[in-house]
């Protein structure tokens, strides 16, 4: 075990304590876990019951994650332990993400900081991914394993649902270059009915990692008769470019799984359409997910709007583009390049 960061013994609550690290701020009694399962009271002490207990470790793509403007074409060393702080009824990996609600142990493989580091380096990762689940509610051992990271030259991603608190937000951007932050809906009763969430926080989060200097692209799973209405994918739009026009948004395609399969996957022309909706929002930079061989994967400057990245899935084809810049007319391309 491994004493939780941000939490705090109310006076009001003897032998309580309130857990930070999320915008659940879960009021946690002696012996009781928070929402994710793996944070528990003891004694009046918070402990991380998942610390370096890794589900998943494995090397993929960086544009898997999806993170399309930094270092693409590079490999991502990528972790997770169990656990999530949401209970997303489409979730893709519910096996370990729902996993402590439904068992008492907490499995995984121990790692150290260093071991993860060390294991990046030798499978030629140039970043490490804290994804599959919610990594925030891992967070100790990612801070931990981050600032390592960081120190041998490394990258770090986090893919996040955005649920994140702010002190816990601000603590760990220094050591943070990207995080693709799922906005999965734009009304409190989809976050409610679906994830048992709060809209707001998410928007707060975003907001606040660009603010603090973190690489943000964004993901929408777009749901046949949840979030597929132009209005609904037209105010995430514009949501995204009152932050910044350079955000990239990924508008990817459901697949029926888990608790949600009483509707049929996005047709493609919906997703098509998202993605007119964001470029007519005035964003520069908009992404299809889940459909293979789909150019809508590719990036275009957007001054002279030639192609300046090619994938194919996973895989990037072509680059058209020097030192972060258009090979055809020299504008800069937002990213980390």
């Amino acid at each position: 075990m491994h004493e939780a960061l941000f939490y705090t013994k109310p006076a009001d609550h003897p032998g309580h304590v309130r857990c930070l690290l999320c915008r659940h701020h879960c009021l946690i009694g002696e012996g009781r876990r928070g929402i994710c399962r793996v944070r528990e009271n003891r004694g009046g002490v918070l402990y991380s019951l998942n610390y370096g207990r890794l589900i998943s470790e494995n090397i993929d793509p960086i544009e898997k994650k999806p993170i399309f403007h930094m270092l693409p074409g590079s490999l991502s060393y990528s972790i997770a332990t169990v656990g999530c702080n949401f209970h997303c009824k489409h979730c893709q990996n519910y096996e370990i993400s729902q996993y402590p609600h439904l068992h008492p142990d907490i499995p995984g493989t121990l790692r150290t900081p260093a071991e993860v580091v060390e294991g990046a380096r030798r499978s030629g990762c140039q970043s490490i991914s804290y994804t599959y689940v919610e990594p925030t509610i891992f967070y100790e051992f990612a801070l931990d394993t981050a600032k390592l990271a960081r120190e041998a030259g490394l990258k770090n991603i986090f893919v996040s649902n955005g649920y994140t608190g702010p002190e816990a937000t601000r603590d760990l951007a220094p050591y943070l270059d990207a995080n693709n932050i799922d906005l999965k809906g734009f009304t409190d009763k989809f976050y409610k009915e679906v994830c048992g969430a709060r809209l707001q926080p998410v928007l707060d989060t975003i907001r606040l990692m660009k603010e603090l200097g973190v690489w943000v692209e964004v993901t929408t799973l777009v749901i046949p008769g949840w979030n597929d209405s132009d209005e609904e994918l037209t105010d995430i739009a514009l949501f995204i470019k009152s932050i910044s026009a350079d955000i990239p948004w990924h508008v990817s395609r459901f697949w029926p799984t888990y608790k949600m399969t009483d509707r049929p996957p996005t047709p493609h022309s919906t997703v098509i359409r998202a993605r007119e909706i964001g470029l007519n929002a005035g964003l520069n930079y908009v992404y299809v997910g889940n459909i293979p061989d789909d150019t809508g994967e590719n990036t275009y400057c957007p001054n002279c709007k030639k192609l300046v990245i090619e994938r194919t899935g996973f895989t990037m084809t072509r680059q058209e583009m020097t030192g972060g810049n258009c090979n055809h007319c020299q504008a800069p391309i937002a990213g980390i390049f």
